[in-house]
């Protein structure tokens, strides 16, 4: 897709882990935009339009975004919401710059945990005849695609251990002193309480602008969207194989062709992926083609996709470590954004210039995205 405008990351703000108790959901999405727009050196003035994504029923109130315009600065500017996952609102958020409509933007999401199941809020995203009765929720699902994976490849489940051990000593280097000690999660065969983790409030935010507003105001270290590609899966789990991502190996087709990736084993530099599962990572290494699956064993012996290693994956931590269920996957898109401007923190890679984000959500990862983020600006067309 040619890009009117060239969109990029300007500021970050990220909390994996909201541990207060004294502030408001309304607070926390202050905060978490105030926070950007400092990152940015930027006033909500300065913002032509804003992109929210939030789920009603984890929010526990209707038409969520109403609540969200005041603390995001939503009033007398235009302000859209997209409720089917965070990664939708910043692919929404880098298109309307990308239209030249827009010179600059504020996406804003979260995922609180104050409903009284969270297991219950999420059935009630199945369809109503047969998978709400079940009941179906996002856990579920997981294991379910665990299952399967399992199923056809005899030794996932030694990899996903690897995995999930490999993103905890990740999380120690990122989160030496966290703002809350990543909690066991609740099993469902055959995902053991190693390889889950219990949702936690959290929010992201991030300042999107075109290369004129870049150039005005002589950012130095943008993040450039290099590519982007998303694809949506049937929604019944039993006219899908669970254990591919078809929509992912779409979404990334997508993203490469835009970017110029031919060969994505050696292109990036980091790489996010929403390992909702350790199981998710593994299907997303063969999707996203960092990975055959034939290699993924003799690779990880390896330590490719560790810190140090050829492709080092989720320096973050990854879902498995905080698991802010909605707005995990714009949280990978943000910790994408902060390695290629050198501001991650304890977990920055040095000297890193094209890193890819992969987000993924609903059941199963219905919903996938990558992303291609670079220092480097790219070529328009």
């Amino acid at each position: 897709m040619a890009y009117r405008v060239r969109p990029a990351v300007v500021g970050c703000a990220i909390r994996p882990a909201i541990t207060a108790r004294n502030r408001s959901l309304e607070e926390i999405i202050y905060d978490i935009s105030q926070a950007a727009l400092a990152d940015a050196g930027l006033t909500i003035e300065d913002i032509d339009g804003i992109v929210v994504g939030c789920n009603d029923q984890f929010d526990g109130r209707a038409i969520s975004v109403m609540m969200a315009s005041g603390p995001t600065g939503g009033v007398d500017r235009d302000i859209l919401s997209t409720p089917s996952s965070s990664e939708h609102a910043f692919i929404l958020g880098s298109l309307r710059i990308a239209s030249g409509q827009f010179r600059t933007q504020l996406v804003v999401a979260w995922s609180p945990t104050e409903v009284s199941s969270m297991s219950e809020a999420q059935r009630l995203g199945a369809d109503p005849y047969f998978h709400r009765a079940l009941p179906l929720d996002e856990l579920s699902a997981h294991a379910l695609q665990a299952s399967a994976l399992n199923h056809v490849w005899p030794n996932a489940w030694v990899f996903a251990e690897t995995v999930a051990v490999k993103n905890r000593r990740h999380a120690a280097v990122a989160w030496p002193d966290p703002p809350a000690r990543p909690a066991a999660g609740p099993e469902r065969w055959p995902l053991t309480e190693r390889l889950t983790t219990v949702p936690v409030t959290g929010a992201v935010a991030m300042v999107l602008a075109g290369e004129p507003f870049v150039a005005e105001r002589d950012f130095k270290h943008p993040a450039w969207l290099r590519g982007m590609g998303w694809a949506t899966e049937a929604a019944f789990l039993g006219d899908r194989d669970l254990t591919a991502a078809r929509a992912l190996v779409e979404a990334a087709r997508q993203a490469y062709t835009e970017a110029g990736i031919t060969d994505p084993t050696t292109a990036f530099d980091v790489v996010e992926i929403t390992d909702a599962t350790p199981y998710a990572e593994l299907i997303a290494y063969d999707a996203l083609g960092l990975a055959p699956r034939a290699t993924i064993a003799a690779r990880m012996a390896e330590g490719w996709f560790a810190r140090g290693g050829h492709l080092p994956v989720n320096l973050s931590g990854g879902v498995i470590t905080f698991n802010p269920v909605f707005c995990t996957g714009m949280i990978r898109i943000a910790e994408i954004a902060n390695q290629v401007r050198g501001r991650a923190g304890l977990h920055q890679l040095p000297g890193a210039q094209l890193g890819l984000a992969h987000a993924g959500s609903g059941f199963a990862m219905q919903y996938q995205s990558a992303i291609v983020l670079g220092a480097a600006q790219g070529d328009v067309s």
